[in-house]
């Protein structure tokens, strides 16, 4: 067998992790072709005819258990494989328990279960560790294996957890065949010793055994090409889409926006006027920057869309048009639309120049995992997508206090000029009197709050750790809705003194963040102080990607500092698991679309907002291409998006496996809360958020009799109006049902203080 030239054969048991470890077997093993395969694609006897091909098999970790035929596919019978078809084979924790139990290991429930935990790894120093010291591995297992004394395998390697679980094997080998597998996750951030150094010594011997028992072997054509995946990674293809315009272009105007903020330039841009659609992405505190002001007209394009149906509705200058997105999907319509208003000569330091603003919901997100089912009475629902396309803005810089205006507009250098005097004209005066400082934030007098059923939800707690302890999840963000209803008398003053604006100042000043937004698009308005990005993407051809993944929550008291935070946060195993297992997850997400470059820039850091401490990771990665010194298309952050949804920190992982989960745990769809919220730039960038610390209204009067949406005055008759609120929590094995529920409560408790009444523990 030729091995300068490898190709091996990756078994994906629907994990979220595969990528990581196939990056890390394409850094260990130089010039390998990757070709990934789901467990259930082939069946052995399918399978069997090409294995010539392949240098070596490796079997990816994933959830459930190895004697559960639905978890394991065809991975069990890959240990039985006759000698004319036998090759090495790797596995990985679900990899190594399938391996042991198939030749004679029993299975056990571990007694503490073990995700996202590091531990000291004793190894014999032979075979997969070879050369290699001290080895601190993360582990992902609830479940292990004990060795039987008369069999064909030989233990290389365990973890002692003590009075917890006692000895736990960490990897073996079989004695007769190129067999061996490892129990931690070498691939994970965390690994250290035992990561690239065993894919290496795998390597190793396994192209030893090739050479004396497969000399023969490599054989590779167009058929097998077209029946296995192209090797890894495959989603880095460029656009393919015809640019059906030359770029418009950006025309700036920058002026001294001095000791004005956001709000005030929002009043100038109509915030006010609740009958209209505004939006505002606001950079409220540390360490966000700038703020979006879009400038709407009637003339600007509306796009929505609801998950299952095959149209989007395109609301402009009164008029309702639905167009089909059959068969390319919406993902795709939204960027072909995109790649005809590609637009360039704006400021490069400003990070939006003009483009779409609006969320995308959970459901959106979970869609790419399964068939598209409809979430209740769509006169009811928000829709899935919500997106306004913005040509005229302004975008604050709050450390320079510059103001950017903005326009793609052809010959709209009145607006600009006009819009810029009238900011100087502000900026100006020393009384703005639309300054949150100057705000009364007394909060509405008559909400009525009602918390989930706290009974009911420790009930889902308990049983989401059950799912955890039988191996079905590492992890499970689990949440529930708060409703919060208001008397219209109040939320309709005629001195617009609870509108839905004057509630976003409410919120902003008591709960500063740096990916707040409010955005008023009817029938949803979105009020949000979330601290969370969850992806943010620069401009080509220099793209890069950053996801900001937050997971771990101290509340702020008097004497509590930021050593305290520290040894609470990042001195707790439970915190420090939580916050890894989704660093992890994202790196596999990104990874899937960018290819091997990205990197874990900060793990684990804990940052002060104004209610609480967060422990805050950071992962970037840089898109790269098959074609070599291709730039990143226009579209790739956008692709990244939909790869990356939905977000990691809100779902668990594997997310596949968390998603159903969690869908059946929490019986109703989340809607906007878990979704994103942000923009997508005409020059490629976009900056996204988790719609996490906010709350949202839908006004069903929003919606004509025909579907369409209305840009009218905004009438509902009812008495009240409903606002809803999501929060929740990472469930692991090391949580307390308690304490879930008291960071549940703690999390509301940031949006909850816009209204009068405070909820009852």
């Amino acid at each position: 067998m030729d091995i300068s030239d490898p190709r091996l054969l990756f078994i994906d048991s629907y994990d979220s992790f595969t990528n990581n470890l196939t990056a890390l077997c394409r850094k260990a093993i130089p010039h390998a072709h990757i070709h990934v395969i789901k467990n259930d694609r082939f069946t052995i006897q399918k399978l069997l005819p090409h294995l010539e091909s392949f240098a070596a098999i490796i079997v990816g970790p994933g959830p459930g258990s190895p004697e559960d035929p639905k978890d394991i596919g065809v991975i069990r019978d890959l240990w039985a494989i006759g000698q004319e078809h036998l090759l090495p084979i790797f596995g990985v924790c679900l990899g190594l328990q399938s391996l042991a139990i198939e030749h004679g290991a029993q299975l056990q429930k571990l007694r503490t279960v073990k995700h996202g935990q590091v531990s000291s790894v004793h190894h014999t120093g032979t075979d997969l560790f070879n050369g290699i010291s001290l080895v601190r591995a993360v582990r992902y297992h609830s479940l292990h294996v004990v060795i039987p004394r008369d069999c064909d395998l030989e233990e290389l390697a365990y973890a002692d957890d003590g009075a917890e679980n006692g000895k736990v094997t960490m990897a073996i080998k079989h004695t007769q065949k190129p067999f061996w597998a490892v129990q931690y996750h070498p691939e994970s951030v965390l690994t250290t010793g035992g990561g690239i150094e065993v894919i290496e010594n795998f390597w190793t011997m396994a192209s030893r055994w090739n050479k004396i028992h497969r000399p023969d072997a490599g054989c590779w054509n167009a058929r097998r090409a077209k029946l296995f995946s192209p090797s890894w990674p495959s989603l880095c293809m460029p656009s393919q889409m015809p640019r059906k315009a030359a770029p418009r272009r950006v025309v700036t105007r920058m002026v001294d926006a001095r000791s004005l903020d956001s709000v005030a330039i929002a009043d100038l841009a109509g915030a006010s006027v609740e009958s209209t659609p505004f939006v505002l992405l606001d950079s409220a505190a540390s360490p966000g920057r700038y703020s979006i002001i879009g400038f709407l007209s009637p003339k600007s394009y509306r796009i929505t869309h609801f998950v299952g149906e095959d149209h989007v509705t395109v609301l402009r200058d009164g008029s309702t048009v639905r167009e089909s997105i059959a068969p390319i999907g919406i993902w795709k319509w939204i960027a072909a639309f995109m790649e005809t208003r590609i637009a360039d000569g704006g400021n490069k330091d400003v990070p939006f120049w003009g483009g779409l603003v609006g969320y995308l919901s959970y459901e959106l997100g979970c869609s790419i995992f399964a068939s598209p089912t409809s979430s209740g009475d769509r006169a009811n629902r928000q829709p899935d997508v919500n997106v306004i396309y913005v040509e005229r803005s302004v975008v604050l810089d709050n450390v320079t206090r510059k103001a950017y205006i903005q326009s793609i507009i052809p010959k709209d250098e009145t607006w600009i000029s006009s819009t810029a005097k009238s900011i100087s004209r502000m900026a100006g005066k020393n009384d703005i009197a639309s300054s949150p400082d100057e705000l009364d934030i007394s909060p509405i007098q008559t909400a009525k709050i009602t918390l989930p059923e706290r009974s009911g939800y420790i009930s889902r707690i308990n049983a989401a750790k059950e799912h955890l302890a039988s191996g079905n999840s590492y992890e499970l963000c689990l949440t529930a809705e708060t409703k919060v209803q208001v008397s219209r008398s109040d939320s309709h003053k005629s001195d617009n003194a609870s509108t839905s604006w004057h509630m976003y100042r409410n919120l902003r000043k008591r709960n500063p963040a740096p990916h707040a937004a409010y955005l008023r698009l009817h029938p949803t308005t979105v009020l949000s102080s979330s601290p969370e990005r969850f992806l943010s993407f620069s401009r080509p051809p220099h793209s890069m990607c950053q996801l900001r993944p937050i997971k771990g929550t101290l509340r702020k008291a008097p004497g509590i500092t930021r050593v305290d935070a520290e040894r609470g946060l990042v001195g707790s195993v439970k915190e420090v698991a939580e916050n890894l297992m989704i660093v992890d997850l994202i790196r596999h997400d990104l990874h899937g679309v960018v290819g091997e470059d990205v990197n874990v820039k900060q793990f684990c850091t804990v940052e002060e907002y104004e209610t609480v401490w967060q422990m805050v990771s950071v992962i970037e990665g840089k898109p790269s291409t098959l074609q070599k010194d291709a730039a990143p298309q226009f579209d790739h952050g956008w692709r990244v998006l939909r790869e990356c949804l939905p977000p990691g920190s809100m779902t668990g992982a594997p997310k596949k496996r968390s998603v159903e989960i969690l869908h059946d745990l929490e019986n109703n769809p989340r809607g906007i809360y878990s979704g994103v919220l942000g923009y997508w730039d005409v020059g490629g960038g976009g900056d996204w958020a988790v719609i996490i610390r906010s709350c949202f209204k839908h006004d069903n009067s929003g919606t004509q009799g025909n579907g369409s949406l209305s840009e009218g005055n905004v009438i509902n008759d009812s008495a009240t109006e409903e606002w809803s609120l999501g929060a929740g929590g990472a469930i692991t094995a090391l949580s307390d049902p308690q304490a879930e529920w008291d960071e549940m409560i703690l999390k509301l408790q940031s949006v909850l203080g816009i209204f009068k009444e405070t909820p009852k523990q």
